[in-house]
């Protein structure tokens, strides 16, 4: 037994003076960044980049693109025209020039690509409007950095600012006059601000009039204009709070309506529910007779929840569905059939059609679940955008989690356009092939696994695989791990702890998800619950819930070997339920383990799972991102956080030398972009890489100074890193744009 884990054993957890500042200061600056800090750090950003010394390496794109990824919006020229843009939700602005044939991504270069809403102008098909911040708004929404706008169709774009509305959720531009456009912002995910509600400009962006304000917690997420009268709009507001409060509802929502191209607002009410219970409301307007509208409504009271329906321009609504609809938060869409007043879509978890002004509803034909024989369906569920050709309403375009679809006849049948390297990665793992094969869990698209010197192509197939398809699509995954000594096993996990191994060679599936008995507390699992296979024997599995399980036969059985991690006085002392976001074991000692929660505190034991105490007590109270025990030295480690939740973006590194006992801050010249995983290069105990909310960074000094290796990687948020010991590539896991590869023999200590 070492010295250094002779003290930790020994002393009480506390820090010394120095790191004691580093941790406590830090504390105190969990706030929401500002739009400016934003902008300061998106400029240090690209200055390393371009003063980089690896600037000369280049990342290679490798997908998946088979399982498509979360569509936000399309946007068509007028016209019968091939030009299509899809924004994705968390993986940029595509074009393609010949009806979804090929794509290309037209907006790497700037400072997000989280997308909300794309609107090529009426009146110029160069003229394209963008507003970044994707408006599903759930948990893992990434906020975007305003408005921008190209004169020459996307190949180049300018800031227009509105950088602090975080997520757009429409941007509308006058049919005769491509400089006046109307955004309605939704604000930013988990704090309060002012820039939110409707932003109009008539100078093509250069200065902004806010139209709508109504308070710091109501924004705008719907707007629809009258086609026959650009002076009348419709916007809807919506009253959110999802930090500690979480409260997605309120009487500050409901629709707002201008005759005077934005000068003054009125709400409307008329039948249409005023009161605590109005969420997010989805709206879109009759082309044929403008004076018909229909508004969805999301409610926590089933009596008002529903579809409304306004004949005489919003002066009175009533709500017409007979059959039970529920919208829910993350959809609540509508769209009116160009040609037809009482033909209307509801975009949701299914897609529906009704055909008498929404009285009652079926699926849309094309969208009814069948299996194919490789187990996924015609299309995905979680339609978040629809658009109708105005002069063709057989043509339709819908975008889910699984992609873009195309439908030439009204939605009977539908083209999957999944040739879009659009992957929301979650975790990555290798295996011991040759080509080693790369394993990644993605956003509702399940897990999967292709070979690592794939290069794509158009038109070429797709030689990535799914380990597994459940008859809805795929779920969300997570971490996806070959047994290190019988290749025939992978564990899987879906959201919430859904535990999976998998016999590659039989095709079985067992759930080996950690249970309590009926009359023990129930277990917490976070969204995405950690698993690590030991370093020391590959047939034990530790896995995290709230508590830390242990099996020492893959999975077949377990035993709980902690007591409850997750359990963190507030700031007036109340206890928080949290749960347990990620674990790491000793490469080089058996039976140490670091585990990390998301309400920011660290516990480590030394002993496997004996005894357990709490390190780092004086870290910020936001989520750890990553624990990792160094492969160098047994009392090392290394903890990342992220302040997401908290609309927070500062970098949050720390290390410790003695097990816990002290730790520094690493983050050194680091821009403001919250860390999500550090590892460590297997040749240089000195050398560290790290990756952000926009790309990744190494340093070779153990984090006095950092490198951008950002160069050919979009400005993404990277989830996860591994460096391959025999290849020395690195390979990033990008929540939007799939997996990356970099070679990285060059990337050594300076």
């Amino acid at each position: 037994m070492n010295i250094a884990y002779l003290i930790a054993l020994i002393l009480p957890i506390h820090s010394s003076p120095q790191s004691a500042l580093n941790v406590n200061q830090n504390a105190a600056q969990i706030s929401s960044t500002s739009a400016e800090a934003k902008e300061q750090a998106w400029q240090l950003h690209l200055k390393m980049q371009a003063d980089s010394p690896f600037k000369g390496l280049q990342w290679r794109a490798m997908g998946p693109r088979i399982q498509g990824s979360r569509v936000s919006c399309f946007s068509k020229p007028s016209g019968n025209s091939p030009i299509v843009y899809v924004g994705v939700g968390l993986g940029g602005l595509w074009k393609s020039a010949n009806n979804g044939t090929t794509w290309t991504p037209i907006f790497d270069g700037q400072a997000t690509q989280s997308i909300g809403d794309v609107a090529v102008a009426p009146s110029n098909p160069n003229i394209v409007w963008l507003g970044t911040g994707e408006s599903l708004m759930s948990g893992n929404s990434t906020p975007g950095a305003g408005m921008y706008r190209s004169t020459d169709a996307g190949k180049t774009w300018n800031f227009l600012g509105l950088r602090d509305t975080h997520h757009i959720g429409r941007v509308i531009v006058d049919p005769k006059n491509a400089d006046i456009a109307y955004v309605a912002a939704v604000g930013h995910n988990y704090t309060n601000n002012t820039e939110r509600g409707l932003f109009k400009t008539t100078n093509g962006g250069k200065t902004w009039e806010h139209s709508l304000k109504i308070d710091d917690k109501t924004g705008v997420i719907d707007l629809v204009m009258d086609p026959k009268n650009s002076r009348t709009l419709y916007a809807t507001a919506w009253r959110r709070e999802r930090g500690g409060t979480r409260n997605l509802r309120g009487k500050e929502g409901g629709i707002y309506k201008t005759t005077n191209a934005g000068k003054s607002w009125t709400k409307l009410g008329g039948g249409f529910p005023d009161n605590d219970h109005v969420g997010r409301i989805g709206i879109d307007i009759s082309r044929s007779n403008p004076k018909v509208l229909y508004a969805l409504l999301d409610s926590d009271t089933s009596a008002e929840a529903g579809l409304y329906r306004t004949a005489d321009g919003g002066l009175t609504w009533s709500k017409v569905n007979k059959d039970t609809l529920k919208p829910g938060w993350d959809w609540c869409k509508v769209r009116v059939s160009p040609e037809d007043e009482n033909c209307v879509y509801l975009p949701g978890q299914r897609t529906l059609v009704s055909k008498d002004s929404g009285q009652t509803f079926a699926q849309l034909a094309g969208t009814l679940v069948h299996l194919l024989p490789h187990g996924s369906n015609i299309l995905h569920l979680d339609t978040h955008a629809m658009w109708i050709d105005p002069e063709n309403p057989d043509h339709i375009l819908l975008g889910n989690d699984g992609g873009f679809h195309v439908s030439w006849d009204r939605g009977k049948s539908w083209l999957h356009h999944n040739n879009i390297p659009v992957a929301e990665s979650y975790a990555l793992s290798y295996d011991s092939a040759k080509p080693y094969n790369i394993y990644v869990g993605t956003q509702d698209n399940a897990a999967l696994f292709g070979p690592s010197n794939f290069v794509l192509k158009d038109g070429e197939q797709d030689a990535w695989k799914h380990v597994f398809l459940d008859p809805w699509g795929g779920g969300d995954a997570f971490y996806t791990v070959r047994d290190p000594s019988n290749p025939d096993f992978v564990y899987f996990e879906q959201q919430m702890g859904e535990f999976q191994r998998k016999n590659m060679r039989t095709g079985e599936v067992r759930n080996i998800k950690p249970q309590v008995s009926k009359d023990e507390t129930p277990l917490r699992f976070n969204w995405m619950s950690p698993y690590v296979i030991s370093h020391h024997n590959p047939t034990t599995i530790y896995f995290g819930a709230n508590q830390i399980f242990k099996s020492t036969n893959r999975g077949d059985s377990w035993s709980k070997v902690s007591p409850d991690l997750a359990v963190v006085p507030d700031s007036a002392g109340k206890p928080q339920n949290g749960t347990i976001t990620t674990i790491s074991e000793s490469p080089l000692q058996q039976g140490v383990l670091y585990v990390g929660n998301d309400r920011g505190t660290v516990n480590l034991t030394i002993d496997d799972g004996k005894s357990w105490k709490q390190v780092g007590e004086g870290f910020p109270r936001m989520g750890v991102s990553r624990v990792l025990a160094s492969a160098f030295d047994p009392g090392t480690s290394y903890v990342s956080l992220s302040g997401f939740r908290n609309d927070h973006t500062s970098p949050y590194l720390f290390r410790s030398k003695d097990f816990g006992v002290t730790w520094t801050s690493i983050v050194g010249n680091l821009p403001a972009e919250a860390i999500y995983v550090v590892i460590e290069d297997p040749r240089d105990k000195q050398t560290l890489y790290v990756g952000t909310d926009l790309g990744v960074y190494v340093t070779s000094t153990g984090g006095e100074t950092w490198h951008s290796l950002c160069n050919g990687l979009p400005a993404i948020r990277i989830f996860d890193l591994f460096l391959h010991p025999e290849t020395f590539e690195l390979v990033a896991g990008t929540h939007g744009r799939g997996v990356y590869i970099l070679d990285a023999k060059s990337v050594k200590r300076l």
